[in-house]
């Protein structure tokens, strides 16, 4: 089910170990021509355009885009107790490490009357996005939502694609996450029109500032074609596990665990990077018990099958080391003896799991961590959403006469050696020169 790639023996210092274990086709620019069209359609005529697009990929057309802010109660009145509970967890466990993370104005006093402040400022008005095409993804609607609302962003919309199961209106679990954190703008758009209907405001919905949020293809080449009219966070494509992991590593859980991935989606990775080929085999024989007796068994199949997916063989933890910080992983699982020592030596990675009690899945949900996470080796420069995403940096600049006469001489002579004889006489005229 699962091909296994055999790197023991390679030449450490020239092996290319990121091109050594392959991601899935995930090719943004084909998409291009077709996710430009739909942008400039939405672009040129607004509601019309969304309305064909929703009743073309998403079989129902949909009048009001907008969901009545009696829906949303009503599905939070209807929700599971049991679900709402886990919601109200969950929100609680993230609200606390997003309010650890909001960072304080730095304040730089460098003389008398020169001070530079460094400001930390909310976004003003952010689109979030929430797939709902394989699986209706709540958990994604904590993970964008709280982080904003912590960092103070005072306007906040939402788009997730129409169900035709429930008369085109957004499917009532995630309406129900809405009502629960306060959110009343909802939008029943998806794909790459909703990334549109963002960046340009179109119809009821104002143009936002930044965009967040997972979703396709469609999603992500809209968001890189907008990027500039609004901000992203990120271009993630399909998601990844990655397990380090030793002889002390407990197969089923091994298993388990990569299966949950493969779960999300046909291109999903799940990759094991392993020195124990006992455990490789061990591993191979869960996946084939555990997966028979799955919910989506076909789909997890073609993930475990393709080529993001395998077993790495390697000569020992160092290596292993090696392969998944040039893989930078969206997700990391550390299943090993002193499994926080290895952690703490990772680079690259969107999120570590630590030890055999921190599976992905608690990631997704009630870790307190956020799960939106960079994909495709991004790891390796980029950070997954955090309060950080939802603020900006302004410099406050504050001197006194006496403060600007002490480097006045310095602005003058840089100025001139850079031929901007105007920059200095800005300086030079507040003290009659």
């Amino acid at each position: 089910m699962i091909q296994r790639i055999d790197l023991r023996g390679a030449d450490r210092t020239t092996v290319d170990y990121r091109a050594a274990v392959p991601r899935a086709d995930f090719d943004v620019e084909a998409a291009v021509p077709a996710v430009h069209a739909i942008c400039e359609e939405v672009r040129t005529r607004g509601l019309a355009a969304i309305r064909e697009y929703g009743e073309r990929f998403d079989g129902v057309r949909v009048d009001d885009i907008r969901v009545a802010p009696e829906a949303l109660q009503r599905a939070l009145v209807e929700l599971d107790p049991a679900i709402r509970a886990g919601l109200d967890e969950s929100i609680r466990r993230l609200r606390a490490t997003c309010a650890n993370e909001l960072e304080q104005d730095a304040v730089t006093d460098l003389g008398p009357g020169a001070r530079v402040t460094h400001r930390k400022v909310p976004v003003g008005r952010v689109g979030l996005y929430v797939p709902g095409g394989l699986a209706p993804l709540v958990s994604s609607v904590l993970m964008n939502v709280v982080p904003a609302q912590t960092a103070g962003v005072e306007s906040i919309a939402l788009a997730s694609p129409p169900q035709r199961e429930f008369g085109g209106s957004v499917h009532p679990t995630i309406l129900a996450a809405c009502a629960l954190l306060g959110v009343d703008e909802v939008y029943a758009v998806g794909g790459a029109q909703a990334i549109a209907m963002f960046a340009y405001g179109v119809g009821p919905c104002a143009k936002v500032d930044l965009v967040t949020g997972p979703g396709n293809i469609y999603t992500v080449t809209a968001k890189r074609l907008l990027k500039g009219q609004i901000g992203i966070d990120s271009e993630a494509g399909p998601t990844e596990i990655a397990i380090l992991a030793d002889d002390t590593a407990d197969a089923a859980y091994v298993a388990a665990d990569l299966i949950s991935q493969a779960e999300h989606d046909p291109l999903a990775a799940s990759v094991l990077v392993t020195p124990s080929e006992r455990l490789a085999s061990e591993v191979e024989a869960e996946l084939d018990k555990q997966v028979s007796v799955t919910k989506h068994v076909e789909r997890i199949r073609t993930s475990l099958s393709g080529p993001q997916s395998g077993i790495v063989l390697v000569d020992d933890l160092e290596q292993g080391l090696q392969v998944v910080d040039a893989y930078a992983a969206e997700h990391l699982e550390i299943h090993t003896e002193d499994a926080a020592a290895w952690a703490a030596r990772v680079n690259n990675a969107g999120a570590i799991f630590v030890g055999p009690y921190a599976p992905v899945s608690l990631g997704d949900y009630c870790a307190g961590s956020n799960h939106v996470l960079p994909t495709g080796g991004c790891a390796c420069h980029s950070s997954g959403l955090s309060v950080r995403a939802f603020t900006k940096s302004v410099h406050v600049v504050e001197y006194d006469r006496g403060a600007l006469e002490a480097v006045a001489g310095h602005v003058v002579t840089l100025a001139e050696a850079e031929d901007l004889p105007g920059h200095g006489a800005a300086v030079s005229v507040r003290f009659g020169e």
